[in-house]
């Protein structure tokens, strides 16, 4: 349970640390109203209502909300701690798209960007703010996420991002595993930026069935993706079986080859497990890795922190289930010394 006592005390050493800051930090009233840390973050609330109304429909978890937050990853992946990978989270997947949707692994990526763009232009904002306030509201539109970090003032990109970035479900979780190292990423959050999967779907790996969800449960932040990628497989939600899936256990859904991998490698599974019905860990790692990844590439010390202007998701409180008809005697536990039985024992069968 190492992640989860690391979490703890992270968890309560950042609490600590807002209480101090709350405390010696003068707060700013902006003339819409709501109350920021930095009188430069008032701009932004005018422009999270108009991405809220123009994007999202008004504040709804819906597939633009789901695509805003992969958009931003495949934004901010391409970069190198050794340089010669492009910008990082400088929003170049918007500003340069007809070079950077071109690449095979941003394959049905189109849509949310013809959907972003005119959006974009209403606002006076730089294509990698736009990109990762856009994905820090949609996320917060689904409940069970946590607050993502935001911080304004990135400059615009210079070039596109180069390809072959970015992971796809046929690689090897060695693979995956190195792109994310060369980005500045441990295993584990990699396992934990995964948690995106939650409320994810697949449109070009069968492509007979756009908008496949990868779990049961897609319009909720939850740790369902972590227990049914667990889960024996027994069909194919589509034409049959395509490079990058592998079979999943409900109809209506797929499984990615990678995911899977993923959740049954020695040097991610433990991590996985963990996952699985732990609200509070999932949500801990994931604001951490995703605070790290939207910020890759960019100079912090010139950027303000505007957190504050994210909206605050409603909770999720309850437990995930085993789909009908699955229980424990159907989960795939890669690391059988490693002892899961207490993130799994409040399932409901």
């Amino acid at each position: 349970m190492a992640f989860a006592r690391l979490s703890t005390f992270v968890a309560l050493v950042l609490g600590a640390t807002q209480i101090v800051n709350a405390a010696t930090t003068k707060r700013v009233t902006c003339a819409t109203g709501q109350v920021t840390a930095n009188a430069a973050c008032c701009a932004l609330f005018p422009a999270v209502d108009f991405i809220q109304e123009n994007l999202f429909d008004g504040g709804e978890c819906g597939e633009e909300a789901h695509s805003a937050l992969r958009l931003s990853f495949h934004d901010a992946i391409g970069f190198s701690i050794h340089g010669g990978k492009g910008g990082g989270a400088d929003g170049s997947i918007l500003a340069f798209n007809s070079t950077e949707l071109e690449f095979h692994a941003n394959g049905g990526i189109d849509d949310i960007v013809a959907r972003q763009f005119p959006v974009f232009q209403g606002l006076n904002l730089t294509a990698g703010d736009f990109v990762h306030l856009a994905a820090a509201v949609g996320t917060a539109n689904c409940p069970g996420a946590p607050q993502l970090s935001f911080f304004f003032g990135r400059p615009p990109p210079l070039a596109p991002a180069p390809d072959l970035t970015v992971p796809e479900p046929t690689d090897s979780v060695t693979k995956i595993l190195e792109r994310f190292a060369d980005a500045g990423f441990s295993p584990a959050e990699a396992v934990a930026l995964l948690s995106s999967h939650t409320i994810a779907a697949a449109d070009v790996v069968d492509p007979t069935i756009p908008g496949t969800p990868f779990d049961s449960t897609v319009g909720t932040f939850d740790t369902q993706v972590f227990l049914e990628v667990l889960l024996k497989g027994t069909l194919f939600p589509g034409n049959g079986s395509q490079p990058g899936e592998v079979k999943s256990p409900l109809a209506g859904e797929m499984r990615l080859q990678s995911d899977f991998a993923i959740s049954q490698d020695p040097r991610t599974a433990c991590l996985w497990q963990l996952m699985v019905d732990d609200q509070k860990l999932m949500m801990a790692e994931f604001k951490a890795a995703m605070a790290k990844l939207q910020v890759l590439g960019q100079n912090t010390r010139k950027l303000i922190d505007c957190s504050d202007v994210v909206p605050v998701p409603q909770p999720f409180t309850g437990h995930i289930k085993f789909p009908a008809s699955f229980s424990k005697k159907d989960l795939q536990i890669a690391v059988s010394s490693f002892n899961v039985s207490f993130s799994l024992i409040s399932l409901q069968n």
